[in-house]
């Protein structure tokens, strides 16, 4: 054979094997960009528990960076960070995934100043990061601004990206990003890691400079098959890798429940799942009491996944709700904020927004107000209750919400991805601590609604059924 043609044939087989294996092979990411690498990326800050004196990185590299190395110091108006940074040290994990094994380091801040500038970077095998800077929780309470932001998990870098950049732009100085859980669909049919690393660059340099309290909701569970055909689940080896937590939580779930003291301001962290499939809903409920009754915060807002009152799915989640609703309302929780049902909520009666404008009528003191929200793509249609039940609600429709936490009112205002104003509430506390919900009167974008098989743009209805 002619030495053209030979390699003709050559070509034609390989691209023909590559086509046959790319067959059976699970969905990559475009250009497989995700690889481990001897530069650190996934870089994460996480706020300790006191967020005034202690926070946490997490970076991961490949294997030929062996431990976990940091230079700490203080932020400077001029260029020479190094010079006053001093180097610490952390823990290392090696974790094998689709894009190939590699380290995740993580190092804990411990004894900061309060209301302190820091800068700091991480170190990989061919050099350092660049300079990340973050400010410490003052000591006391002071006003603070914070973003929340529901469910990403599908499309995370093509969609659901442009909401989380949007709610970065729209706050100046956010003191923290929440994130109601579901950070990635983990589905059978994707490369986890893929998927993780999409999360990552879809906040970017944000993580790394801006504190990230995070809930984490069933997708962040693997299920897997036992030999008797049942199923059971367990919890992605990419959360404690990738978020070093405070590890104050319940017994048993302390890689994914915990809480942080924020300027006077107490984030309670749950993991429904766990409650509900892995037998922790007793731990929680006896953790989130004490928690609850040894708060001396001026505000207290708790974060989960799985909601209380659901807005897309037919029933409410029960089991939370028996156990955990009577003691967010016997210690005065002020907001619950949940992801999971892929659409807005904003419940402040369980008897309906007609109660709700009555009590406020009436100036009668309100408990928790509940929110669902949603951030990626992934899109559930309404239940039957939801158009009466909640204060204001929409579905086929990506939202954040920026939060104003000020001395006697919390001010929520939701938006969709377009920057338009959707919700707007005020949690006002009078002199003896009651609260009252406010709306002020603020130009509000229509009610967002599919009608039969037409959404709210006009366009066919990405909300499905649950």
């Amino acid at each position: 054979m002619h030495r053209p043609l030979l390699l003709a044939a050559l070509l034609c087989a390989a691209l023909a094997n590559a086509q046959a294996n790319d067959a059976t092979s699970l969905p990559r990411s475009v250009g497989l960009p995700y690889a481990p690498g001897k530069l650190a990326d996934r870089i994460v800050l996480t706020p300790g528990q006191n967020a005034a004196t202690q926070m946490a990185i997490s970076y991961r590299t490949d294997l030929t960076q062996t431990d976990a190395v940091l230079e700490l110091g203080p932020a400077l108006a001029g260029p020479s960070l190094a010079a006053k940074a001093s180097p610490l040290g952390g823990n290392t994990q090696r974790l094998d995934s689709e894009n190939g094994p590699a380290n995740y380091h993580q190092i804990r801040l411990e004894h900061l100043q309060a209301d302190t500038a820091y800068v700091y970077r991480v170190k990989g095998s061919a050099g350092w990061s660049e300079w990340h800077q973050f400010r410490t929780a003052k000591a006391t309470f002071a006003p603070f601004s914070f973003i929340y932001l529901g469910d990403t998990q599908n499309d995370i870098l093509a969609i659901a990206s442009r909401t989380i950049r949007q709610a970065l732009r729209s706050v100046a100085h956010p003191a923290l990003v929440v994130h109601a859980g579901d950070l990635v669909a983990s589905r059978d049919d994707l490369a986890h890691d893929d998927e993780w690393g999409e999360w990552n660059q879809a906040g970017g340099w944000s993580y790394a400079a801006i504190p990230q309290l995070t809930a984490f909701g069933n997708h962040e569970y693997l299920e897997t098959s036992n030999p008797d055909g049942s199923e059971s689940r367990s919890l992605s080896p990419h959360v404690p890798a990738q978020f070093a937590l405070p590890g104050n939580g319940a017994s048993g779930v302390a890689s994914t429940s915990y809480f942080s003291d924020y300027q006077n301001v107490r984030f309670v962290v749950l993991d429904g799942t766990s409650a509900l499939d892995l037998g922790t809903l007793q731990a929680q409920t006896d953790w989130l009491e004490s928690v609850l009754r040894n708060s001396e915060a001026l505000w207290n807002i708790v974060v989960m996944h799985q909601p209380i009152y659901t807005c897309a799915r037919p029933e409410d989640t029960e089991p939370l709700k028996a156990a955990w609703q009577p003691l967010l309302e016997r210690y005065h929780v002020d907001l619950v904020l949940q992801g999971h049902d892929h659409c807005y909520s904003r419940l402040t009666h369980a008897e309906g927004r007609q109660a709700t404008q009555a009590a406020r009528q009436a100036k009668q003191a309100i408990g928790p107000v509940y929110m669902v929200s949603v951030t990626g793509s992934k899109m559930y249609g309404l239940n039957d209750r939801a158009r009466s039940q909640p204060d204001r609600s929409a579905e086929d429709t990506q939202l954040y919400q920026t939060i104003a936490v000020e001395q006697d009112r919390l001010r929520v205002r939701t938006y969709t991805a377009d920057d338009t104003l959707y919700d707007a509430f005020d949690i006002r506390r009078d002199a003896k601590g009651r609260k009252f919900l406010h709306e002020p009167k603020l130009a509000l974008g229509g009610e967002r609604y599919c009608t039969a098989s037409v959404g709210p743009d006009g366009l066919p209805c990405t909300a499905r059924t649950k």
